[in-house]
């Protein structure tokens, strides 16, 4: 793969108008896009990034609470 197949955490974090603590929070916590880790540095492949893009597009906003809410009362009655 050559170095344009790669973006590095600044580059992303620019692309998506965020900051870069952000994204060092996401690998943190196991969220956000793949990345790869050679030498100490951050990469995220761009098919990744694409791909991660791609899963989170949405029509509308109650799309991000697909579950139904929790109807079940407290104490067991029904």
């Amino acid at each position: 793969m050559t170095e344009e197949s790669f973006l590095t955490q600044s580059h992303l974090a620019k692309r998506w108008g965020i900051s870069p603590h952000t994204l060092e929070r996401w690998r943190w916590q196991g969220e956000g896009p793949r990345f790869v880790k050679i030498g100490g540095r951050v990469r995220y492949r761009i098919a990744d990034v694409e791909a991660y893009e791609a899963s989170n597009s949405m029509n509308c906003t109650a799309a991000q609470n697909s579950q139904a809410p929790d109807t079940t009362l407290v104490g067991g009655a029904a």
